[in-house]
């Protein structure tokens, strides 16, 4: 059993529990009784600069524990503060040791839209994600069915948010357009053993259509990985850990731009 795996298991016993304490029609009630979104992950991303999704997240399997002081809320305002185009925040609680109260706290905080980054293996898990105030939805191929990724993606499209549907390689990049994404992130970390090759996602990139936003997600290190990217013609970039590691957030952002 991968990583990933065990990661997926994990999203299905969490939410059988959620469903315990508020059942699947209670929270798909309370989330078709908010407002509906304006797919403004989407809007973020579509622009004619590179779009930068700066992350906020404790630890991974791969690293263990990358911050001990974990000031989530000041870390998403220096994101914002330095320009950061959207937020992710990491929700799984087990091997990120994240929150659904660290999306919701931050979700109130700042104005820039946010990701909640965890594994989706449920339509539960999206109506959550739009009651704690996330703009979009992580789908990662590897876990879920084509079916399954155009049926989350319908259900994203009626709350008026997003799904970042998330490739590693060419079959699960026919996968994410056939769904039907108009968002596609290639991973360059490996989310069955964690390897990292940062140029994964530039190899992919010629396999996505150009009118699907394209996103360069994890490994990134420096301004130079970051040039590679926007050199391949990727619409945005995913950075954690090297931001998450950095001690002054908004000088190490504004050096991965190019702008020190």
């Amino acid at each position: 059993m991968t990583i990933l795996d065990r990661l997926a298991d994990y999203a299905r016993e969490r939410t059988e529990k959620a469903k315990s304490i508020v059942s699947a029609e209670e929270i798909k009630n309370l989330a078709f009784s908010m407002p509906v979104g304006n797919f403004e992950f989407e809007k973020a991303l579509s622009k004619d600069k590179l779009a930068f999704i700066c992350e906020c997240k404790k630890a991974s399997p791969s690293k263990g524990v990358i911050a001990d002081d974990f000031p989530y809320l000041q870390i998403a305002e220096e994101y914002e503060n330095a320009g950061a185009d959207c937020i992710s925040v990491l929700t799984e609680p087990k091997w990120f040791l994240g929150r659904d109260e660290y999306l919701k706290e931050i979700t109130e905080k700042v104005s820039v839209p946010c990701i909640r980054k965890d594994f989706t293996v449920d339509e539960y898990m999206i109506y959550e994600a739009k009651i704690l105030g996330a703009k979009a939805v992580l789908l990662i191929c590897s876990i879920l069915t084509a079916e399954r990724i155009k049926d989350y993606i319908k259900i994203c499209d009626r709350l008026g948010i997003s799904a970042l549907v998330e490739a590693h390689d060419e079959a699960e990049i026919k996968t994410a357009v056939n769904s039907g994404a108009r968002i596609i992130g290639v991973n360059n970390r490996n989310l069955k053993d964690f390897t990292v090759d940062t140029s994964n996602s530039r190899r992919m990139r010629e396999l996505v259509p150009n009118d699907i936003i394209f996103v360069s997600e994890s490994g990134v290190k420096n301004a130079t990985d970051i040039k590679l990217i926007r050199e391949s013609g990727a619409d945005a970039v995913l950075i954690g850990e090297t931001l998450m590691r950095a001690d002054d957030k908004t000088a190490k952002l504004a050096e991965l731009k190019g702008l020190l």
